[in-house]
């Protein structure tokens, strides 16, 4: 057979086929400068430094110049604030450490970690959850791209330490943490806790409702609905919202449930879920009406005739693949983004608290787990800022405690 001479150089190997002819062109609908990627790069050239400069100065005086061998005069000889992130006492987001409580209503939020996991019904070790959130948060900074929000610059953040729990002592356990949240939020800061098991949910949501007059919503992100009575006849991570919504000021009918579903979920809690008319929804709902539409709905749930709405987030309503180290982790639940996205949605009109339950690092693999509980604390708060809506939480404080 004769072969066609000319077709020995139309190989695939490079080089030797002729080179395409017309030139490439964009979308001819893209545009640069419509990106996100570009409008947040703008954003940030409008963010102030102040806060940084402050830090800087605070580090120098605090922690005595550096050595005469460095070029960056702004480096201390001991390690303070921020940087460098692998150095220092590691409080969360290396914020400024509250030893007096009493000073937390300098502050426009204030975290505080509430190590108790004492209402376990399986894996053990939530307890250590704020140690390990605290450490992996070191990792981050206060500035965050896409929503070009600066923490440091734009509200005023400070680490109250550990609620004294007292182990194996659900009930003495919960008044303490009532009586902790309860001081936070009558002080003005937002009460921003790092679980801890999933119990700890009534005794934060009864500390900051005994505050307050007001009706408060909850927004509970989820793969367990967490509403039954007892468990192993006991107020267990598998019981907060029965409890909460027992409180005269938390309506049953203003919470509203994220992500619930799988092969762990009890049906005792199912049927009080159906008693007291909550709201419920699956991921194949929120895959179905899509996260925007989610976020109108859960809203409008929590918010009617409330005057404030709590976040509760459990990592485990995040697909057990991604955030292994939790108490009781399930399969098919959100992707990160997704939960991120929502979270972001739903915290944009303000909250009264947020909690961070069921990080647990003696099962957790690089640090992943706490990071994603990290990420959940500073999404909110960004969201918050971006929107103008921190502090918001303020105008329902009309029955503070005073210990």
């Amino acid at each position: 057979m004769i072969r066609n001479p000319e077709r020995r150089f139309r190989t695939r190997r490079a080089g030797l086929a002729p080179s395409p002819t017309g030139v490439r062109r964009h979308h001819p609908d893209f545009s640069a400068r419509e990106s996100q990627g570009w409008k947040a790069l703008d954003a940030e050239g409008r963010l102030p430094e102040d806060g940084w400069r402050r830090e800087q100065e605070w580090a120098l005086k605090m922690g005595l110049p550096g050595s005469e061998s460095l070029t960056d005069r702004s480096i201390p000889t001991f390690a303070r604030g921020e940087l460098p992130h692998f150095a220092g006492i590691n409080t969360f987001l290396k914020a400024p450490y509250v030893e007096d409580v009493r000073d937390v209503g300098r502050y426009d939020a204030a975290v505080v970690g509430i190590p108790f996991d004492s209402g376990t019904t399986y894996r053990p070790g939530t307890r250590f959850g704020p140690q390990g959130i605290r450490r992996i948060s070191a990792l981050y900074t206060p500035y965050n791209y896409e929503l070009g929000v600066d923490l440091r610059e734009q509200m005023t953040l400070c680490d109250a330490g550990d609620v004294f729990t007292i182990p194996a002592n659900l009930e003495k356990s919960f008044d303490q943490i009532t009586r902790g949240v309860s001081h936070i939020f009558s002080s003005g800061a937002l009460p921003v806790m790092l679980g801890g098991d999933h119990s700890i949910g009534f005794p934060c949501v009864r500390g900051i409702a005994e505050c307050t007059s007001k009706r408060i919503g909850i927004i509970h992100f989820d793969r367990h609905i967490d509403i039954q009575e007892k468990d192993l006849d006991e107020r267990m991570h598998t019981t907060p919202w029965y409890w909460a919504t027992n409180l005269a000021n938390v309506p049953a009918v203003n919470l509203v449930q994220l992500g619930i579903g799988g092969w762990q979920v009890p049906r005792a809690g199912v049927q009080e879920a159906r008693k007291r008319n909550t709201n419920v929804l699956t991921i194949a709902d929120i895959e179905r009406m899509g996260l925007e539409k989610t976020a109108e709905v859960a809203l409008e749930l929590a918010w009617k005739d409330a005057d404030a709405v709590y976040i509760s987030f459990d990592v485990d309503s995040v697909d057990c693949g991604f955030v292994p180290g939790t108490g009781w982790p399930e399969p098919g639940g959100f992707l990160p983004r997704e939960a991120l996205k929502l979270l972001g949605l739903v915290t944009a009109p303000g909250v009264c608290g947020i909690e961070v339950v069921e990080v647990s690092p003696p099962y957790d693999t690089s640090d992943i787990t706490a990071l994603f509980g990290t990420r959940v604390v500073v999404e909110a708060l960004g969201s918050m800022v971006a929107h103008g809506t921190m502090g918001k939480h303020r105008a329902i404080i009309d029955k503070p405690v005073s210990f």
